[in-house]
């Protein structure tokens, strides 16, 4: 099959929302009709129940919310269909922002009984910057909720988007009765079973069809007459050019837990979503038909097989075929690497791929050669852009809490700073050993990591910092204004992983008078400058 016909068959999205919306519950139902599992997980902190596919951490299941992205594959309809599931939670939003560059379409989660809430607006922001399209799936129908109409003026005026409705429920909660379906004109309706297969689908172009009373009681058959004809006057029509360009969203109502609605977004996600799109590099626009393969690391996860200890570092392919045993350019180090064993994902499980097309992302087993943000090429030497890094909001003290295990500490914070959910600062003075991370939650997604998977026992101490500022050396380093400035500043100042020279300054106050007193130093509040 032609390059041209491989890349047209790719859907590559991700899936975000608020926590709790319902992400990963739609996550397993889009995989259910995928036909890749048999039975779907529910997210629960229930320790009996079948967990979630995509929560395959171990702390994911206790905690029963996403901590990391996991990359599910499966085919559908003869298209190859690549989800990102990402967390919701604030305190692993840098997970998700960078998973954002790596998606060619995205589908936000909305809770019909709470609308929309901070998270979703924050990362809805994120993809509007970058023009992504967007598919608005309101979830839970069979719980009682918020009014379509008022739903749907919430995400124009909250997210600030054009929606055009593409299904539109029949009652909502107790008297839910099913979904009216726009975009193929017929009625879903619904039975409260959530096994496979089990709603029955009426075909109904006209809905001013007197059967239809008999199908679903007069009143909401009314009802539904007048909530269509208010859609049709009020929404756009469905315009897929406008939608590829980001500036209008259609809109799905469903409850994936009971597996209604899903099958209806998918259908029409595989005809309306995009293929692979082209991606902007410092050097040049490369387009995913280029024959020449160019990817780029998105993801860096320690430990995806605790027997093993290995690494992942998780590659969107941009442009051409990644072959396995075939030498790429690794841009940052200037040297070619082959991999033997590619892998293709489906949440923890992985296989060996021969070869993997543009919108594909695969797995490459990291000995440490790789950071967040690397690019691979087949010798064009290219940097792709807008893969963010994040400065620490939240600083402490690690401590080893058993001396026995020094070795086995120090190894587990190295890989795990690697992922780029939490960076290491050593102080110069002293030599202590901080961490810094965006969010909270972090510091006991890393504390159970290091005792579960590398058998290594930590503690924390606050350390009241405000921010970790990057210090760009002068040329000189002989300067007087910089020397002085190590000179004061001694015990603020930490190496990075890099080795490169931060300044952890104790209010905003301390980074003002730094910037009056040395005007020719420069500072950073990220490490990518």
């Amino acid at each position: 099959m032609s390059l041209e016909t491989e890349i047209q068959k790719r859907r590559t999205f991700g899936i975000i929302s608020h926590p709790d919306a319902g992400k990963t519950t739609l996550t397993e139902k889009l995989l259910l009709f995928g036909g890749a599992i048999q039975e779907a997980g529910a997210v629960k902190s229930n320790k009996i129940k079948k967990g979630a596919t995509s929560d395959f951490m171990e702390i994911e299941r206790q905690r029963g919310i996403s901590v990391a992205t996991s990359v599910l594959a499966f085919n559908y309809k003869e298209h190859k269909i690549n989800i990102l599931d990402t967390p919701g939670h604030k305190d692993f939003a840098e997970d998700t922002f960078r998973t954002l560059t790596a998606v060619d379409s995205v589908i936000v989660v909305i809770d019909v009984a709470k609308g929309v809430e901070e998270q979703t607006q924050k990362l809805v922001e994120v993809c509007r910057m970058r023009n992504i399209p967007m598919i608005v799936f309101i979830n839970k129908l069979d719980r009682e909720g918020k009014d379509a109409f008022d739903l749907l003026d919430e995400v124009e005026q909250k997210l600030g988007l054009r929606v055009a409705p593409l299904s539109f429920p029949i009652g909502m909660g107790y008297d839910f009765k099913g979904i009216y379906n726009i975009w193929e004109k017929n009625i879903n309706l619904f039975s409260g079973d959530s096994r496979k297969n089990i709603e029955e689908t009426i075909s109904f172009d006209d809905i001013n069809n007197s059967d239809l009373e008999k199908i679903i009681s007069e009143r909401s058959a009314q009802k539904l007459r007048e909530d269509l004809e208010l859609v049709y006057e009020v929404y756009p029509t469905f315009d897929r050019d406008a939608y590829l360009n980001g500036t209008q969203q259609p809109v799905f109502f469903g409850s994936a837990l009971n597996n209604f609605g899903v099958r209806e977004l998918l259908d029409c996600f595989v005809e309306i979503a995009p293929a692979p799109r082209p991606k902007a590099s410092e050097e040049r626009l490369v387009r995913p038909e280029e024959k020449n393969f160019s990817g780029f690391v998105f993801k860096i996860h320690a430990n995806m097989d605790p027997n093993h200890r290995d690494r992942l570092a998780f590659v969107k392919i941009v442009s051409g075929t990644f072959e396995r045993n075939k030498p790429y350019l690794h841009t940052r180090l200037g040297k070619k690497l082959k991999f033997s064993s590619p892998n293709a994902f489906f949440a923890e499980k992985k296989e060996i791929v021969d070869i993997s097309y543009a919108g594909d992302i695969v797995g490459l087993h990291d000995t440490g050669n790789f950071k967040i943000g690397d690019t691979l090429t087949e010798g064009e030497v290219l940097h792709f852009k807008g893969i963010p890094s994040f400065s620490p909001e939240h600083f402490r003290y690690i401590n080893n809490a058993d001396p026995l295990k020094s070795k086995q500490l120090e190894k587990g914070i190295d890989q795990l700073m690697d992922e780029g959910v939490a960076q290491l600062f050593t102080l110069d003075f002293n030599g202590r050993k901080v961490i810094g991370t965006v969010g909270a939650l972090q510091y006991e997604v890393i504390q159970y990591r290091l005792e579960h998977e590398y058998g290594a026992k930590c503690s924390y101490e606050n350390f009241p910092i405000y921010k970790a500022c990057w210090v760009e050396e002068p040329e000189n380093t002989k300067d007087a204004d910089y020397l002085d400035f190590l000179r004061v500043k001694q015990k603020f100042l930490a190496r990075d992983k890099q080795g490169q020279l931060v300044f952890l300054a104790d209010s905003s106050f301390s980074i003002e008078m730094v910037k009056q007193k040395y005007p020719n130093l420069k500072l950073h509040f990220t490490s990518e400058f």
